[in-house]
């Protein structure tokens, strides 16, 4: 089973959503404002990703909104910290193979790489 955590409203989540529906992906969407990742959790996607730079929208509006100070997290606490004030920072939406591969972001190019593993 493929994990999509993400926004239900979100458009990048319905296109990532509707891209699997149509290449008979079974996926379950996870809401991460009605169910929040656990911090092990994002840890963990952070470090499969590279780093929490690739975890994070830093072009999204929340992230545009914050403090100076609020965007020089520099270590899993603090960037924990700030996933949990502002949820919307985690790249939406955030796919997780059944191998434990995981995808930040959506587009085609990115999801028809790992297709074989979907």
């Amino acid at each position: 089973m493929i994990y999509l955590y993400g926004l239900a409203k979100c458009s990048t989540c319905q296109k990532a959503l509707a891209w699997l529906s149509d290449h008979g992906v079974a996926c379950h969407l996870i809401d991460y404002r009605e169910t929040p990742l656990s911090p092990q959790a994002l840890c963990e996607y952070s470090r499969a990703l590279g780093g929490w730079e690739a975890l994070v929208n830093r072009a999204s509006m929340t992230w545009r909104q914050l403090s100076d100070v609020q965007r020089q997290a520099v270590n899993d606490d603090q960037w924990l910290a700030l996933i949990a004030q502002f949820p919307t920072l985690i790249r939406r939406p955030l796919t997780v193979l059944a191998d434990g591969t995981v995808i930040s972001g959506f587009s085609e190019k990115k999801f028809k790489q790992y297709q074989d593993r979907m």
